[in-house]
């Protein structure tokens, strides 16, 4: 296995950061203290150098411990993907697709969702996390094989359809899930998303925020190899972007205590979900958004600079029924203050 070194003095170099930007705009969420979790079977946690050239992190249980999900790994479509459940598994499910980590989906919304008496699963999608990681430089797959891996996953989850909810890139897949494999899904929530791909917008849609952008992809890039630096990288995105520096650097060590290694493409993976500038997502799907027909919402933080509140609004219009819930104080994270006003939305589909 082999990956490319990454080597250049700020984000701006990056060819993604002047087609996309990176995803650590999308979520973040905050340690909590020590709870006690049921048993984790760590044997599915630990590191594989296998022969297909995949990484599976190796993950200290008495880190999952401070949590209170419960997480593991599932085979899905085909590959491994990290998961942590909250809540009773014979609710009905709730399945969170991450952005591309699971951590883009708070603590605080995910308990409160189960308290709403559901079964909440968040995952990293792959080439992050606990799911497979081969080489995040080269995606061998598509957005198309990301939604697969949704369907898959809820199937392999629960013998009932599954609400299906992601944030950022996440709701990218979310969408093509929805509409590629309607029998899987029986709601549909999107949050700090769009309706299009990474890459040029469409005319109609508000782009991102051009000197949020410029002082974000501007900075210098942190050693990879130092937790505290790329805590402090995240911390400060997070205030650029206007969301919580002190979740954001809290959400950064989680990642990086997750990540297979030190290498620049992994890390970056994990950090700032680069791989979607290198993702195949053709077909557009926004012309076929009229076609879901189940019940669905949409979340969107008013001062989101990253996917501007017009992206939101569009996916309501255009998505038979949709109702638009507007986060006026959040930017691109959801914050745990607001939590409970999304739990409720999304419990009353």
């Amino acid at each position: 296995m082999s990956f490319r070194p990454v080597s250049c003095p700020s984000l701006r170099n990056q060819p993604w950061s002047r087609t996309f930007g990176a995803t650590q705009a999308i979520g973040g969420d905050a340690l909590v203290p020590p709870f006690p979790a049921p048993p984790v079977h760590d044997a599915a946690l630990e590191v594989h150098d296998a022969s297909d050239d995949s990484l599976v992190p190796h993950v200290p249980a008495t880190a999952l411990r401070r949590r209170r999900g419960v997480m593991t790994t599932v085979e899905a479509n085909g590959v491994t993907l990290g998961i942590e459940r909250f809540g009773d598994a014979a609710a009905p499910l709730v399945l969170c697709a991450g952005g591309t980590t699971m951590f883009s989906w708070p603590d605080e919304l995910c308990e409160a969702i189960a308290r709403g008496g559901r079964h909440v699963v968040r995952y990293d999608l792959r080439d992050s996390g606990a799911s497979l990681t081969v080489d995040p430089e080269a995606p061998a797959y598509t957005l198309r094989d990301l939604a697969a891996d949704a369907a898959a996953l809820a199937r392999e989850l629960d013998d009932r359809p599954a609400h299906l909810a992601g944030i950022g890139v996440g709701g990218m897949v979310a969408q093509v899930a929805t509409l590629d494999h309607p029998d899987a899904f029986s709601a549909l929530t999107l949050a700090g998303t769009r309706p299009v791909a990474p890459g040029p917008v469409d005319d109609d849609l508000p782009d991102h925020d051009a000197a949020t952008m410029d002082r974000l992809f501007s900075r210098s890039m942190p050693d990879w190899s130092d937790r505290d630096a790329v805590a402090e990288f995240a911390a400060g995105g997070a205030e650029i972007l206007g969301d919580d520096p002190a979740a954001a650097r809290a959400a950064a060590e989680r990642k990086w205590d997750r990540t297979p290694g030190t290498v620049p493409a992994v890390q970056m993976a994990n950090q700032l979900g680069m791989v979607f500038a290198r993702l195949d997502c053709k077909p557009r799907w926004r012309e076929r958004l009229a076609e879901l027909a189940m019940p669905a919402l949409v979340v969107h933080g008013r001062r989101d600079p990253f996917f501007p509140v017009g992206n939101g609004e569009a996916l309501a219009r255009e998505i038979p029924g949709a109702r638009l819930l507007v986060l006026e104080r959040a930017s691109t994270a959801i914050p745990d203050a607001a939590a409970g006003e999304v739990a409720t939305a999304m419990l009353a589909l």
